[in-house]
């Protein structure tokens, strides 16, 4: 028999991608996608169950439907009120794990962590390695989050030895079909910067995220790895190259004002990323390439150009062509 795999956060589009790609899988005999709304997009192939993993409900999931390997990709750092959040994220999580924990069956947990669990602060390292703590940045918010769910991941493991966990630390995506907080900050038609920084960035690859998740289910990859596109880009790169304006705001309250900035223009930002946009974060991927086996095909630098591809252009698109 083949695995049945278990996807939660499957309304958010990657999570669906995701879900339809493991359907497809010759090793997968199953997939349950779970969620608290329907996904928007085509769940082919993938059995969806209307659930809450803040609720013990997730518990009867897993135990009805056999569960074997679990992906877990409902951490939003998406922009909400930070109670909701912060439940989401920690306390499905600890009901997600105890749930595992009472299974007898589940043997794989596949955990949709960030590079955010590194924090940003003006004492980070050039690379950030997976052994490497955070050295500020971490005390509220997603990041805290992140934490305390990789916190609680290890826990599980010391509880269940035999479980396989693979915990795959995702630098952001800038995708134009898939949401995420610098995607919805870089498409804003001007892009607040705090005067004096010009962080350095890095993103991920959705064909290339993708494809490190299946090859976890797919095959045994235990341990923690960093998930990026080869290469650095600093934020005022991006902005030339999408036309976007910088407006500078003085890094003394930097997040209030960028939040006004962008509200000024009809967007928004997500309150965590006003360290990251002073002062950046970059991750080594040595692991992903010596240990797990996946060598990135798109580095961060292409990932930007076919971003810039995909959304309408800004006022200064001329001057980002020649960048």
């Amino acid at each position: 028999m083949g695995k049945v795999v278990l996807v939660t956060g499957v309304s958010d589009s990657f999570a669906t991608l995701v879900a339809r790609s493991l359907a497809d899988e010759p090793s997968v005999e199953k997939v349950v996608g779970v969620d608290t709304v329907l996904p928007a997009g085509d769940l082919s192939g993938v059995k969806f169950v209307r659930a809450d993993i803040r609720t013990p409900v997730i518990g009867k999931v897993i135990a009805v439907e056999d569960v074997d390997t679990v992906v877990h990709l409902d951490l939003s750092p998406q922009m909400r009120g930070r109670g909701g959040g912060k439940e989401l994220n920690v306390i499905g999580t600890m009901q997600l794990l105890a749930a595992c924990q009472r299974s007898a069956v589940v043997r794989k947990l596949v955990l949709g962590s960030s590079t955010a669990v590194y924090g940003s602060s003006p004492r980070d390292p050039a690379l950030f390695r997976e052994s490497t703590g955070a050295r500020g940045g971490v005390r509220s918010g997603f990041p805290k989050d992140i934490v305390e769910v990789e916190s609680y991941a290890r826990g599980f493991a010391r509880r269940r030895p035999e479980v396989l966990i693979t915990t795959l630390r995702a630098a952001h995506l800038l995708d134009a079909d898939h949401f995420s907080p610098l995607g919805q900050y870089f498409r804003s038609a001007a892009l607040p910067a705090a005067l004096g920084y010009d962080p350095r960035l890095q993103f991920v690859h959705v064909q290339d995220l993708l494809a490190i998740m299946i090859e976890s289910v797919r095959k045994d990859r235990p341990g923690t790895f960093n998930v990026a596109g080869d290469g650095v880009v600093l934020l005022s790169q991006v902005a030339r190259r999408l036309g976007r304006p910088v407006v500078p705001v003085p890094p003394f309250g930097f997040a209030s004002g960028a939040r006004r900035v962008l509200r000024a223009v009809g967007s928004d930002i997500s309150p965590d990323l006003h360290r990251l946009l002073m002062y950046g974060r970059a991750v080594d991927t040595s692991a992903l390439k010596e240990i797990f086996g996946f060598e990135p095909t798109y580095t961060t630098e292409q990932i930007v150009e076919q971003f810039r591809a995909a959304v309408r252009p800004g006022v200064l698109s001329g001057l980002g062509a020649r960048a």
